[in-house]
């Protein structure tokens, strides 16, 4: 349990007691009391984030065991926490969402849901149409859909900043791949900052297969880091199509940081875990709606 420390003018101090009496080095006169407990039921919902953070999906009953309280709690505090943008609560589990404070890593990425993510690869891929210059984004399903290329036996230019995909086509026939330069980022094994938006600048492309941690109607498709969030914006810049891949748990969603509308879209891929209901809502902001 957090217990109370004396604020004082100049800041936090160690070893602040609880009276209102001065310490050797403290300022005098200028402490005042501030309680900082948290409560059992913020501890636990901490907790909660954190083995979802750390393992990835966790079950509900896993939760209630380690935390020692009752499946009904964990239920509890999985729904205030969802409604807070830290989790998704899926059926008998939940899993992390991604934030200002936090980001999946592509490792997580390439074990969860990989079956919805392979049908969304596939149906993607089907759609690329007579398409021959294209930019692909980071991230696992992008990836996927990358791998069908060589499958299509056809020529076709790949601008990408992802190292696995540059990786995986460089060595394909009839595959030319343009390796973005820059930063890279350990998380996503993908290269960022103004390298790669000075690259894009100098490019006219086809179509772009983008990826996104969030969409939502209200908000968009977003993503936790301002320095992907600026190479997407770009991407979709300089092409005269777009796609968006991703799994259903990603809709209903608001990361950080905005990079395009939904109507930015001719075609968004997902999964049949996006209820028909809720692709209406997508479809009337003018993207074909496709659920693998």
């Amino acid at each position: 349990m957090i217990g109370r420390r004396a604020f004082h003018s100049t800041g936090w101090h160690r070893g602040a007691t609880l009276d209102r009496g001065h310490r050797v080095g403290d300022r005098p006169s200028t402490a005042v009391e501030v309680n900082v407990d948290i409560s059992p039921t913020a501890q636990r919902r901490r907790a909660i984030v954190a083995c979802t953070r750390e393992e990835g999906e966790v079950q509900v009953a896993d939760l209630a065991d380690r935390l020692d309280v009752a499946p009904e709690t964990i239920r509890r505090d999985l729904t205030a926490l969802e409604h807070s943008g830290l989790v998704r609560r899926t059926h008998g589990a939940a899993h992390p969402l991604d934030g200002a404070g936090f980001e999946s890593t592509l490792a997580y990425r390439s074990t969860h849901l990989v079956a919805e993510k392979r049908r969304i690869a596939a149906a993607g891929a089907e759609r690329v149409g007579d398409a021959e210059s294209l930019y692909i984004d980071d991230g696992f399903t992008p990836q996927l859909v990358a791998e069908h290329l060589v499958a299509m036996a056809r020529p076709f230019t790949v601008v990408t900043p992802s190292l696995p995909i540059a990786g995986a086509l460089a060595a394909v026939e009839g595959i030319t791949v343009i390796m973005l330069g820059g930063r890279v980022r350990g998380r996503t094994s993908s290269t960022v900052d103004h390298w790669v938006i000075d690259m894009l600048s100098e490019l006219v492309l086809d179509l772009a297969i983008l990826g996104t941690n969030g969409i939502s109607v209200e908000r968009g498709l977003t993503t936790p880091e301002p320095a992907v969030s600026a190479i997407k914006k770009k991407a979709m810049a300089v092409s005269r199509r777009r796609m968006l891949v991703g799994v259903s748990t990603k809709f209903g969603v608001d990361s950080f940081c905005r990079f395009a509308d939904v109507r930015d879209f001719e075609v968004v891929v997902t999964d049949r875990g996006l209820r028909t209901s809720i692709a209406q809502r997508y479809a009337a902001l003018g993207p074909e709606i496709v659920r693998a």
